[in-house]
């Protein structure tokens, strides 16, 4: 099954978002030396997302196809790891210079109820979010359909405080899934995956 594979594969992580976050502990997917991330072998197709953006535009996975894509899942009002999350990733896209017009960054929501467009505008000016970086949001019925498929658990258990799995899923041009991250993921370990799947991929 899905779940049981990628709670084995990334230690996951109940990101707190109030409380603290595990990080990795055991694997049974093939680590090789050259990610910085936990690599998947073999690699496994990304679920879909058909979500939309703050401005009601439509964003879907599959659109993508042809970009590297690093699909999260955050809430705007989070105190703390969704923060350091979107700011490893935004900092990652920053680092990749010219490269980053072929990455994208689709954050999907963990919390329907408060993460409403106006939030998200505000969050993406306080974070100096890159146009790389695109927060969606649906109703809670679009955005369980994501969850479900990526394994994600959601519970909103006061307000604005939301318990929610955190990790970070590196898709490849193809869509499969080549590398997973935890709540932890550092831009540094972005960077060197991403140029690293740039190098096999680019042309001979």
């Amino acid at each position: 099954m899905r779940c049981a594979w990628l709670l084995v594969a990334t230690g996951l992580l109940v990101a707190g978002c109030g409380s603290s976050s595990a990080g990795p502990t055991t694997t049974t997917t093939t680590h090789t030396r050259t990610f910085a991330g936990n690599a998947l072998t073999p690699p496994r197709t990304a679920p879909p997302i058909v979500l939309r953006d703050a401005e009601g535009k439509p964003v879907t996975l599959a659109a993508q196809r042809g970009r590297y894509v690093l699909v999260t899942f955050l809430y705007t009002h989070c105190p703390d790891v969704c923060p350091l999350i979107a700011a490893n990733l935004n900092q990652a896209v920053r680092q990749l210079g010219p490269s980053a017009r072929d990455v994208r960054v689709l954050a999907v929501s963990v919390d329907p109820k408060g993460d409403t467009p106006a939030a998200v505008h505000a969050y993406t000016r306080a974070k100096h979010l890159v146009p790389q970086f695109e927060y969606l949001i649906g109703t809670a019925a679009q955005l369980r359909r994501v969850w479900a498929a990526y394994d994600v658990l959601a519970v909103s258990r006061k307000a604005d405080l939301v318990d929610h799995i955190a990790y970070t899923a590196l898709v490849d041009p193809s869509g499969r899934e080549r590398v997973l991250y935890d709540a932890h993921v550092r831009a540094r370990q972005v960077v060197h995956d991403l140029h690293l799947l740039m190098r096999r991929e680019a042309p001979a």
